[in-house]
């Protein structure tokens, strides 16, 4: 089985990775194999960047996607407000029909922090989960790796088993997309 896949924010890092690499990406990716539900998919991982200087490139990428990993970070009140704002009319505008799984990202600032107001609580990004119908809704911290595995696991069950309703609309997605299964795109850590 073969994923194809699209992260923007930092927390997308390879679990062997000892460094973290803070610095925006115009459009970068890598190739990771990932057990989940005991099968082996290939997830392929690509950055595109969320500044407004590449808005008219960004969505070239959006094409075939299969899923997107929406995420904000949960200790910046404006990457929240993003998600509305900025990245679900750009998502829904060039793909309409493709389901998002929805991240906060920096769950160990928020762990520190959580008395701060522009820090978002679970309840908040699981409102917005629903406001914006995401398949899930997933917490994580690139830091110290907590849940990032999730992440992705949770992205490919979306699209291996979807829900009935989105049957149809995923049969037809893959079929156009060959032997890619899912394409993950990630957005919203950049204001």
């Amino acid at each position: 089985m073969e994923l194809l896949a699209k992260p923007v924010c930092s927390f997308v890092i390879p679990a062997t990775s000892s460094l973290l690499i803070m610095y925006p990406t115009v459009f970068d990716n890598f190739s990771a194999n990932v057990a989940v539900d005991g099968s082996i998919v290939n997830l392929g991982l690509w950055d595109t960047a969320g500044q407004e200087d590449y808005s008219r490139l960004r969505p070239l990428s959006y094409r075939g996607a299969d899923i997107f990993v929406l995420a904000f970070s949960l200790i910046s009140r404006a990457s929240y407000e993003n998600v509305l704002k900025k990245w679900m009319p750009e998502l829904r505008r060039f793909a309409p029909n493709v389901p998002i799984v929805l991240v906060g990202t920096k769950l160990e600032g928020y762990l520190v922090d959580h008395m701060n107001s522009n820090v978002i609580t679970s309840a908040q990004g699981e409102e917005l989960r629903k406001q914006i119908g995401a398949a899930a809704y997933i917490e994580c911290s690139s830091k110290t790796q907590q849940n990032v595995k999730a992440v992705f696991d949770t992205a490919i069950k979306v699209v291996i088993q979807p829900p009935r309703r989105k049957e149809m609309a995923r049969k037809k997605r893959s079929r156009s997309a060959g032997s890619t299964i899912a394409s993950i795109v990630c957005g919203g850590c950049v204001a």
